[in-house]
C-alpha cells in the first residue's frame, strides 16, 4: 500500500468533521429537529391539547429521545474504546459506526407529518446520532499521534472550521434544492428536489435525511482512503480485559486530580452546549414561530461563525493555551441563554415590544452567531485540553472517558428541560437550567492545570 504522507492523513482526519457535521447541523438543530418539532406539536393538538400544551409536549418528546441516545452514547464509548485499544485496531469500529450513521440518516424520510410513526422516527434519528458520536469519539483519539503536541490546538481548531464549512454547504444545499416553507416552494422557489418529491407533503423536508446519509458516504472517502491505524501495542483481546482496562484508567482519576476536574467541568459544560443545540431550532419554532426556512438561514449565519471562530479559537488555543478559551466561550454562552430566557414575541428583558416587532428576530440571529462562534471555539479547545491529559497508547479508551463524561449526564439537559417545561408549562422557561449547568463547568475548571499532568 503507497505511503500516505502526513499532511495527506491530516487532511484526511479533517474530512471526518466535514462529512459527519452535517447531522448535527442539519438534522438535530436547525432543518429535521425543528420539523419533528411541528409534526409532534400538530399530532398533540389532534388530541385535543391546545397550542401552549402541545409545544411543549412536543419539546419533551425530543428531550426524551436526546436524553436516552445521551445515555446509550455516555456508557457504551469508554466501553468500546476499551476493546478497541486492547485489539489494536480502529478502523473496523469506524466502518460500523459509519454504517449505523447512513442508516438512521436515510431511514428519516418515512417520517409521518402527521405523526403517525413519531415514536419511530425518534428511533431511526438515535441510531443515527449514536453512530455519528461514536465515529467522533474514535476521531478523537486519533488527534494524539496525528501532529506534534505544540500543534494540537491548531489542528483541532482547523478541523472543527472545515467541519462546519461542510455543514455551511450541506445546509445551503437544504435550503436551495430541499426544504420546503409554507408555499411547498424551496428558498428560491423551485420545487423540491427538483419537483421529484412533493412539496405539500413536506417530501423535501423528509429528503434531508437521505441527503446528510449520502453527504456522508460521499465526504468520507478520503478518510478511509488516507487516515492510517496508528501503532497500538496489542494487548489481549477480550471483553473482561477491555473492562480491568477501562476500570484501572477510572481508578486512576483518583491520583490524577487535574483529570478528574477537567472530566467533571466538561461533563456539564459540554451537556449544556449540546442542550443549546438540541433545542435552539425548537425554539426558535415553538416561542418564535420561525417557519423552517428562515431557521435554514439562521443556522448558515451560526455555522458561519462557528467555522470562522473555531479557526481563530484554534489560534489562541495554540498561543494562551485551551483553559482560558474554554472560560472565555463558557462565560458568552451564559449571557445568551439569559437573553433566550427573557425574551418572547412581547417583551424583552421585560420590556415591552410593539406588535410585529422585529427585534425577537434580530436578537435571536445575534444569539446564533455567539452560540455558533463560542460553542465551535468551546469544542475545539476541549478536545485540545483532552490531548493534554491523554496517554497516546490508550487514546481511544482515554477519549472515550471523555465522551463519557460529555454524554455520562446527557440526559440530564434534555430532563431538566423536559421537566421545566412542564412544569412552566413554557418552552421559553424551559431551557433556563442551561445556566446552572455552564456555572458547574466553569466552577470546576478553576481546578484544572493548564497543561495537563504529562
Amino acid at each position: 500500500m503507497a505511503e500516505v504522507s502526513a499532511r495527506k492523513r491530516v487532511w484526511g482526519w479533517y474530512w471526518f468533521d466535514w462529512a459527519s457535521q452535517p447531522y448535527h447541523t442539519v438534522l438535530l438543530t436547525f432543518i429535521y429537529g425543528p420539523f419533528f418539532a411541528t409534526v409532534a406539536a400538530a399530532y398533540f393538538m389532534s388530541t385535543g391539547l391546545d397550542e401552549t400544551l402541545s409545544d411543549a409536549r412536543a419539546q419533551t418528546v425530543w428531550s426524551t429521545c436526546l436524553t436516552i441516545t445521551g445515555l446509550i452514547i455516555g456508557f457504551g464509548g469508554p466501553i468500546l474504546g476499551a476493546l478497541a485499544d486492547t485489539s489494536g485496531r480502529r478502523r473496523p469500529w469506524m466502518w460500523a459506526f459509519s454504517a449505523l450513521y447512513v442508516l438512521g440518516a436515510a431511514a428519516l424520510w418515512y417520517t409521518d407529518p402527521a405523526g403517525a410513526n413519531m415514536w419511530a422516527m425518534l428511533i431511526a434519528f438515535g441510531v443515527g446520532f449514536i453512530g455519528a458520536e461514536f465515529a467522533l469519539i474514535f476521531i478523537n483519539a486519533q488527534l494524539p499521534g496525528l501532529v506534534e503536541d505544540e500543534a494540537v490546538g491548531k489542528t483541532s481548531g482547523s478541523g472543527f472550521a472545515f467541519g462546519y464549512l461542510g455543514g455551511i454547504t450541506a445546509l445551503i444545499v437544504t435550503l436551495l434544492f430541499l426544504a420546503e416553507g409554507t408555499n411547498g416552494k424551496t428558498l428560491i422557489g423551485l420545487d423540491p428536489v427538483f419537483g421529484l418529491v412533493d412539496g405539500t407533503a413536506r417530501e423535501g423536508t423528509r429528503f434531508v435525511g437521505p441527503f446528510v446519509a449520502l453527504w456522508f458516504a460521499v465526504f468520507m472517502i478520503p478518510y478511509f482512503l488516507w487516515v492510517r491505524e496508528s501503532h497500538i501495542p496489542k494487548r489481549r483481546h477480550s471483553f473482561s480485559a477491555a473492562m480491568s482496562l477501562l476500570g484501572n484508567s477510572i481508578k486512576s482519576l483518583g491520583r490524577r486530580k487535574s483529570l478528574a476536574a477537567f472530566l467533571g467541568s466538561s461533563m456539564f459544560y459540554r451537556d449544556a452546549l449540546n442542550g443549546l443545540y438540541g433545542f435552539g431550532g425548537v425554539y426558535a419554532t415553538l416561542v418564535l414561530d420561525w417557519n423552517i426556512t428562515l431557521i435554514g438561514i439562521f443556522g448558515i449565519v451560526s455555522a458561519i461563525a462557528a467555522a470562522v471562530l473555531s479557526w481563530l479559537g484554534g489560534r489562541f488555543d495554540s498561543r494562551l493555551g485551551p483553559k482560558p478559551v474554554i472560560t472565555g466561550s463558557i462565560i458568552g454562552l451564559i449571557l445568551v441563554i439569559l437573553t433566550i430566557v427573557m425574551m418572547d414575541r412581547e417583551s424583552l428583558y421585560g420590556i415591552p415590544l410593539a406588535e410585529g416587532s422585529r427585534i425577537p428576530d434580530i436578537v435571536m440571529f445575534t444569539c446564533g452567531v455567539i452560540i455558533g462562534g463560542f460553542g465551535g471555539v468551546l469544542q475545539s479547545a476541549s478536545r485540545s485540553l483532552m490531548v493534554k491529559h491523554t496517554d497516546p497508547e490508550t487514546a481511544t479508551e482515554s477519549f472515550g472517558l471523555y465522551g463519557l463524561s460529555g454524554r455520562a449526564t446527557a440526559f440530564m439537559a434534555p430532563a431538566l428541560i423536559g421537566l421545566f417545561t412542564t412544569i412552566t408549562g413554557s418552552a421559553r422557561l424551559g431551557v433556563s437550567p442551561l445556566i446552572a449547568l455552564f456555572l458547574l463547568g466553569l466552577v470546576l475548571l478553576v481546578w484544572v492545570k493548564p497543561n495537563g499532568e504529562r
